[in-house]
């Protein structure tokens, strides 16, 4: 029976950058856990980009009828452009260059701390908790465990 003693497991933080970025190593999970998570990504920033309202009103439930709502459309449109941008990222190394999936995975678990953190120290007001903020609360813990997995190593006897 496989375990997860310290014995025979250790963490290889030399994946996050890796010699040959085209090699995956490790186990398939962490990819499925980017994967999905991307495919998220994807949607969230087209809604943000296209959506007239960026999705905070008609998503997140945010007035954007008050002084300076378009400033708020704005921004999540713009925020909706960044995810976009990193969403491609992903794209690749799942396409092209899986080795780099543990360094992707770092990223995604910074993002969705530093989110958690921002969302602590400016609280959104809306009529109900935004489910991008729900879902984060719930991710942040999957993607952590995924990136840790993708850096164990079993160690050879």
């Amino acid at each position: 029976m496989r375990t997860l003693n310290s014995r025979q497991w250790h963490l290889q933080p030399s994946r996050l950058l890796p010699r040959d970025a085209m090699r995956r190593e490790g186990p398939l999970l962490p990819m499925i856990v980017l994967l999905v998570v991307n495919v998220a990504g994807t949607v969230r920033s087209l809604i943000h980009i296209f959506a007239p309202d960026s999705g905070a009103q008609s998503i997140a439930s945010m007035d954007v009828h008050v002084a300076g709502g378009a400033n708020i459309v704005f921004l999540l449109a713009e925020w909706g452009g960044a995810q976009l941008l990193e969403a491609f990222l992903i794209w690749l190394v799942l396409w092209r260059y899986r080795g780099l999936v543990p360094l992707m995975l770092l990223v995604v678990t910074a993002e969705l701390a530093l989110r958690q953190l921002v969302g602590f120290i400016k609280p959104v007001v809306s009529a109900y908790p935004p489910p991008g903020g729900v879902a984060d609360q719930f991710l942040l813990p999957v993607v952590a465990i995924a990136l840790l997995a993708s850096l164990l190593v079993r160690r050879s006897r």
